[in-house]
């Protein structure tokens, strides 16, 4: 009987301190506590809510984008955990100076996340009238820009044997005809290139992720929307956005992104790596987007 009551004890014992240790983390929000990241496309959208949602979790961040009028501000309404810097993605030396601040600054880079991207031009919708100009700049920014991001990242995360880095792809790169085609075809070489990168990487203990979201209304999404519906205003393009979902009674929003970020990039996903993480509310499971008919907002 002694022995049994010794035996409970301690389990009782254990309990309280998981209880306590378990509360004090998810009461501070420090799941990044003391993570050190960097984010291409930080200055509005997406990228800018993860920034957000990271600093709020603890993190310093450091956005790297081509808007440096957003940028700057953003950066400093985050406060001393976030600096900004001018990056264009396309430029492989821009992207190894940005990687190279922050080993400067901070003396190591724990998360990548390479979400900078564009659009493109939405029509001409036929492969046969596609200026490969236009495509090139696409696949420039969002494939060899991503590319780059990661070859940097690992470049200082090799040495200390961890990391995670982090990619956007989108549910353009699972579906076909959700999109136009520089952007869909650009989005689906990021599924690609994260397992072929992550076949490699794990030997180094370093993750590799991307996540695809649905059609989020970005202002990026909004201003491309508005070259389709030239009429309509910014809230009635915010409503056809949201018409495209499937998941009842909720959308798809920016903040949606960026909690799948802060669990790809925080050790919640210590043996996830290699994987496309749709935030689609089963969008890609179901049907292909109907959209309004071009003359509804004449």
């Amino acid at each position: 009987m002694l022995r049994l009551l010794q035996r409970e004890m301690k389990w009782v014992s254990f309990y309280q301190q998981h209880s306590r240790f378990s509360s004090t983390t998810s009461s501070t929000g420090s799941r990044l506590e003391g993570k050190i990241a960097l984010i291409t496309g930080g200055a509005r959208g997406i990228g800018k809510a993860t920034a957000q949602e990271f600093v709020k979790q603890g993190a310093h961040v450091l956005i790297a984008d081509i808007n440096d009028k957003n940028g700057p501000n953003v950066a400093s309404d985050l406060g001393p955990k976030a600096q900004f810097i001018k990056c264009d993605v396309s430029i492989e030396a821009q992207v190894a100076e940005a990687v190279d601040a922050v080993i400067e600054r901070h003396g190591k880079l724990d998360i990548m996340y390479n979400n900078a991207g564009i659009i493109g031009p939405y029509y001409p919708p036929s492969i046969t009238d596609l200026d490969l100009d236009e495509f090139e700049q696409v696949m420039r920014v969002n494939v060899r820009g991503t590319v780059a991001g990661v070859k940097h990242a690992a470049r200082v995360m090799k040495p200390v044997g961890s990391g995670s880095i982090l990619c956007t792809a989108s549910i353009c790169g699972i579906l076909g005809g959700l999109g136009p085609h520089p952007y869909s075809i650009s989005k689906f070489a990021i599924p690609g290139l994260v397992k072929s990168l992550a076949s490699e990487l794990c030997k180094y203990g370093i993750r590799i992720n991307c996540i695809s979201p649905s059609t989020v209304a970005t202002p990026m999404v909004i201003e491309n929307f508005k070259l389709i519906y030239p009429n309509a205003t910014s809230e009635e393009i915010k409503k056809i956005i949201g018409g495209l979902e499937e998941f009842k009674g909720t959308q798809c929003e920016e903040i949606d992104i960026a909690k799948a970020a802060l669990y790809l990039a925080s050790d919640d996903a210590k043996y996830v790596t290699g994987h496309n993480l749709a935030v689609d509310g089963g969008l890609t499971c179901i049907k292909s987007l109907t959209l309004p008919p071009r003359d509804h907002f004449m």
